[in-house]
């Protein structure tokens, strides 16, 4: 079995261009796609980071038993499919995705073994920027993501690592998660590599 890594932060924290670097760094890695009935922004890529479905089509899924983890989010759904991440653990030494501090408590729950990384705003004001940049949200979503971060931040202490993703220093966030990974990939047993 592969390696689970979670990677949280408040919303524009930089868990998204985290993963990503981490894809290119770590061979046999592999990202989960969380599913959400939230709108695409300009950026986003179908099937990249999110798999984009309708809020009926999530409701039926939940029903069906289809998420490991799910919740509710500033008002969309977010879920991690139950069978897909099973299928890439077991095909791939190292699989990364992006969770709220719900849905990490969530795999607690579940008792998902799993590395937990929490990317820390160096303040509230840097993440309000960042999240105002990136365009697709109304000044009434961003401050409601804002109060959520706010609250994200209080409970990082359940993460097993807490770094401070300061801006500008994206590729010293990186690298210290890198070498988190590569410490418990190297302290893991060997695996069937497919």
């Amino acid at each position: 079995m592969g390696l689970f890594v979670i990677i949280s932060s408040p919303t524009g924290g930089g868990k998204d261009a985290a993963i990503n670097n981490l894809l290119k760094i770590f061979h046999g890695s592999v990202r989960l796609v969380t599913t959400t009935t939230r709108a695409p922004r300009p950026s986003d890529k179908e099937d990249t980071a999110y798999n984009f479905i309708s809020r009926e089509e999530f409701e039926n899924k939940i029903k069906e038993g289809y998420f490991l983890e799910h919740n509710n989010c500033v008002g969309n759904y977010y879920g991690t499919p139950k069978e897909k991440l099973k299928n890439l653990l077991e095909k791939h030494r190292l699989v990364l995705t992006n969770l709220d501090v719900n849905g990490k408590k969530a795999m607690d729950k579940a008792g998902v073994e799993h590395l937990s990384v929490f990317l820390l705003p160096e303040n509230i004001d840097t993440l309000k920027k960042r999240v105002s940049k990136r365009g697709g949200m109304t000044k009434e979503m961003i401050n409601d993501r804002i109060a959520l971060a706010q609250k994200e931040v209080k409970q990082a202490e359940i993460y097993d690592f807490k770094i401070i993703n300061y801006e500008g220093k994206l590729d010293e966030t990186i690298k210290k998660i890198a070498e988190i990974i590569q410490d418990a990939l190297a302290n893991r047993q060997p695996v069937d590599k497919k």
